[in-house]
């Protein structure tokens, strides 16, 4: 079924992905329907994870000074930019210096990757490789702009060299949390990765976020183990 639905990808978009998008707006219409319950549950989530919040913004001080948080604009729903909030986990003024790190970009297609980028602080390494670095997105979703599952938001400039089928991700608001990286994305092609993203938009319902955020808490465990 997966060599079906994947065959005609350079002709534009297969019907059948079409048809499971609508069925995700439909999905999309009903959870909005209950989004304070949604804001309530997230707003728990963050004041829970507070006190983790704050001795992270510490290290980063203490480790790597000021500023505490990366802001970047970034392609949410229906192609809208807004700002999205990271813990900094590289030095400043690193992405001047990205042009002259080029040819050891990892990644291929329009994304620009070092799994062990020499721009990485001490802290921020291990911030990075852990995930750890993304919890400040919770204030996104408070803002309506990202979610706790779906794709995850790209660049500007990167997001603006996707083909038409690619950008099909940008029919649902981005997430913290991405099936791709579940799946293993740092051994995954772009095409893959975006294929991933089309395929979590097709399979997308309450049941299947829920099972994907179970899966996220051993996975992020192990990330930390493996880095300390």
């Amino acid at each position: 079924m997966r060599g079906a639905l994947f065959r005609s990808w350079r002709g534009g978009v297969p019907k059948n992905v079409v048809y499971h998008i609508s069925l995700c707006s439909h999905y999309i219409i009903v959870f909005e329907k209950n989004r304070p319950m949604y804001f309530l549950a997230v707003l728990i989530l963050l004041l829970a994870l507070f006190p983790l919040l704050i001795i992270i913004s510490l290290f980063v001080v203490i480790m790597s000074g000021l500023p505490i948080f990366y802001l970047q604009k970034r392609i949410g729903k229906n192609g809208k930019s807004f700002i999205m909030y990271k813990f900094r986990t590289m030095e400043v003024g690193a992405e001047k210096k990205q042009k002259a790190l080029e040819k050891r970009n990892e990644a291929d297609g329009p994304v620009f990757k070092i799994h062990n980028d020499p721009r990485f602080t001490s802290i921020g390494r291990f911030l990075s490789h852990t995930g750890l670095d993304e919890l400040p997105q919770l204030w996104n979703i408070l803002r309506g702009e990202m979610a706790l599952i779906g794709p995850r938001p790209l660049p500007i400039d990167e997001a603006n060299k996707l083909t038409r089928w690619q950008k099909k991700r940008h029919s649902i608001k981005p997430g913290i949390i991405s099936p791709w990286i579940l799946d293993g994305y740092h051994s995954k092609s772009f095409s893959a990765w975006m294929k991933s993203d089309i395929l979590y938009i097709q399979k997308k319902s309450i049941w299947y976020d829920i099972e994907l955020c179970v899966k996220m808490i051993p996975y992020i465990f192990r990330l930390i183990i493996r880095e300390l």
